[in-house]
């Protein structure tokens, strides 16, 4: 099938390529784009059965609360110190000037002496906003808060922030906006140079930069197509690393035929039939690749927390487009090419003689158990590393330190407990629809505030009552203020913990209670992440293993190579930890980190393994001995997968140019990962161990073993 499919691209170039433009156009003109199915608040990603959620309903309900933004300026001296009569005038100024501007979207700015901290050296202004934190609009009227306070602040000695959840937003989209930019350059120089490097030929350097631009125009349109069919929300953060992984993917394949296309031409083919050779060879392993990265992605679907449900889908569509294009596309354009996609190089004309990769081949065919031992070891020392691994839920973490949202929580923080713009709201419902009786209320409001680790129970009235009553009394509303940070470790174990039994155990008689707010949504988050990693990694291993399988045609080979798999992903996480939490001293690492990794070091790390282990068979299939085989699988596929590798890392580490701690981690970890996976398990762990088992590797298929020729014989170094 494949030898058909690459016949056909080859002797009809154009009709591919004509078929592909005609696609991309009509993608742009008729899809949505990803911006119209974005979502940028976590806690809308968790399903109903949540308590977080239901309180929200309940809000709604009992108060008519929605999820309208909100804003608080955090005011202070410049210098320090308490805050005179003149500068609380100054603040008291600034809420009414905000008013007066009559900002869209902006419905009060208030402050008052209940806004004054204890130690008077921080006042808020609170400003109400209509609408979700991420509608546009409230971010745009945050921007017009911010021109108005400088202008109304001028003079007085005193410096304001402007925070709160629209306001991070605010920043945060600055953040992505600026990272997909800088990512998008350094994934560009980074890919053109190395193939410079690799091929010495502008031509091949160009190559991916457009055809996987043509497939980066198409991906969001249909991934935004089966958002809206399928009601899917996606992630602020798909874009970029969408960016990443189809310029990554797709110069892996690239690669892929390159190297395959330049042996059929040194071994005496003629361009036409080397092309179809290289196209129907490597046809497969793509296939077989991208297919092992299309049901990871796609077993997302799996995940209850909808930021992740919402990623794979999109990813593996983003992949399988590129699978496609990878297949059909770019060896049409190589066909038009010719050998001249590696002008002005002449070295596609004869193989280099004394390749690294021959000498390394034929180290390892001489010692596997050596070769096995020390590449496995390495593995297993970093992967020991994962034992100290703390997950950090901390959302303000993954902003630079110098966005004015940030700067305003840390000077909030040095009047206020770090929860307080941020309270932990207790929703307290009769059962039997009887009014609530206050005093109850004000009791159990006090046994809260005993609860360790909770800072206050804010006042809901001016006579002081803790609880906010609905019209008809029958819902009351508590706002507790704890002393660690909204997104904090001890926060999160606090209100899933000590909080929550307290709430749920002293709640007067005939009443049920939930807890709301950021914190308690994650919480929430926490236990789903917790639930899908332990759904989503057996899933997915056993599809992969599947795949593996049926390109095999064995049991034994796909089980050797899912340990190696394995391996490299607790390895890759134990050299993270040591790295953010160890040296960087980190309070742990990114929540969605283990699912970053397994979606790019476990799926698209298996591509190399794939192309390896396909090569070891082809090798067993010429009839050589199993240390033979790897020898010449080292020789012929160790160039490949090192050059996709450094590649693809290289991609990868340029999203730690982002300033963006949760991309920077995630830079780190998968080209760490991807590094580990190609130069390591790849090109020494996966042969070495096959040379050991001989042909019980392929077990229980016996191979048809063919008579070796001198064209299947040529070496494929890396000049």
């Amino acid at each position: 099938m494949f030898n058909r499919l690459g016949r056909f691209v080859v002797h009809h170039p154009w009709k591919v390529i004509a078929a592909w433009v005609i696609a991309a156009v009509a993608v742009l003109a008729f899809a949505p784009t990803l911006a119209d199915v974005t979502s940028k608040d976590q806690a809308s990603f968790l399903p109903d059965s949540y308590e977080s959620v239901q309180a929200q309903k309940l809000a709604a309900d009992a108060f008519g609360q929605t999820n309208d933004a909100t804003a608080s300026i955090v005011v202070k001296r410049s210098g320090g110190g308490e805050l005179s009569a003149a500068d609380q005038a100054e603040v008291t100024g600034l809420a009414k000037a905000i008013t007066d501007a009559k900002i869209e979207r902006v419905t009060a700015a208030v402050t008052g002496p209940q806004a004054l901290s204890p130690n008077k050296q921080v006042q808020l202004v609170s400003v109400g906003l209509k609408g979700l934190a991420d509608d546009q609009a409230v971010l745009d009227a945050v921007q017009k808060v911010r021109d108005v306070a400088g202008p109304a602040l001028a003079d007085s000695g005193l410096q304001y922030g402007v925070t709160g959840d629209a306001a991070l937003y605010l920043d945060n989209q600055d953040a992505f906006e600026n990272a997909f930019v800088v990512v998008g350059i350094a994934t560009l120089v980074l890919i053109v140079g190395l193939l410079l490097f690799i091929y010495r030929s502008p031509v091949a350097a160009l190559l991916p930069i457009l055809t996987v631009g043509l497939v980066s125009a198409i991906a969001p349109g249909l991934i935004a197509l089966a958002a809206k069919a399928f009601d899917l929300q996606v992630t602020q953060d798909l874009q970029t690393i969408l960016t990443v992984v189809l310029y990554g993917v797709g110069t892996d394949y690239i690669l892929f035929l390159l190297f395959r296309y330049r042996e059929r031409l040194r071994a005496g083919e003629e361009p036409k039939q080397a092309l179809i050779t290289a196209a129907g060879r490597v046809a497969e392993v793509i296939v077989s690749a991208a297919g092992a990265i299309v049901v990871s992605f796609s077993a997302l679907l799996l995940a209850v927390f909808g930021g992740f449900k919402s990623l794979g889908p999109g990813l593996a569509i983003a992949v399988a487009v590129m699978a496609f294009a990878a297949i059909t596309l770019i060896p049409a354009v190589v066909s038009l090419l010719g050998p001249k996609v590696f002008w002005p190089s002449k070295s596609w004309q004869r193989t280099p003689k004394g390749a690294t990769f021959k000498r390394l081949g034929k180290f390892t065919a001489k010692r596997p158990a050596v070769v096995a031992t020390i590449s496995g070891g390495i593995m297993v020392a970093l992967a020991l590393g994962t034992l100290g691994m703390k997950i950090d839920y901390d959302a303000f973490a993954q902003l630079p330190a110098d966005t004015e949202s940030a700067r305003a929580i840390k000077d909030l923080q040095t009047g206020f407990p770090a929860g307080a713009l941020n309270p932990t709201t207790v929703y307290v419902k009769s059962t039997d629809g009887s009014p609530l009786d206050p005093a109850e209320l004000k009791q159990y409001a006090g046994k809260l505030a005993q609860v360790d680790g909770v800072g206050a129970v804010l006042p809901a009235s001016a006579d002081g009552s803790p609880a906010l009553l609905n019209d008809d009394k029958t819902v009351a509303q508590i706002n507790v203020v704890l002393d660690g940070a909204p997104y904090a470790s001890e926060s999160l174990d606090l209100v899933d913990g000590a909080l929550k039994d307290a709430a749920h155990a002293d709640a007067p008689a005939g009443t049920t209670t939930l807890l709301g707010g950021v914190t308690s949504s994650y919480t929430d988050i926490r236990d789903a992440n917790s639930r899908d990693l332990s759904v989503i990694f057996p899933v997915a291993g056993g599809l992969i293993a599947i795949i593996l399988a049926l390109l095999l045609r064995s049991l034994l080979a796909p089980l050797v190579l899912m340990i190696a798999v394995v391996l490299s992903f607790f390895s890759t996480t134990g050299a993270t930890v040591l790295v953010f939490q160890g040296a960087a001293g980190h309070a742990g690492v990114s929540f969605s980190l283990p699912i970053m990794l397994y979606l790019f070091v476990v799926a698209i790390g298996t591509d190399y393994n794939i192309l390896m282990i396909a090569r070891l068979r082809e090798e067993a299939e010429e009839g050589t001995d199993p240390r033979t085989a790897a020898d010449l699988a080292i020789e012929h596929g160790g160039p490949s997968v090192a050059a996709a590798g450094l590649i693809l890392a290289g991609t990868f580490s340029s999203l730690m140019l982002a300033g963006m701690a949760l991309l920077t981690e995630m830079g780190f970890s998968v080209a760490v990962g991807i590094a580990i996976s190609a130069f390591v398990m790849s090109i020494f762990l996966v042969p070495s161990v096959t040379a050991l088992l001989g042909p019980k590797a392929w077990r229980p298929r016996k191979l048809r073993i063919k008579q070796p020729t001198a064209d299947d014989r040529e070496l494929e170094p890396v000049g």
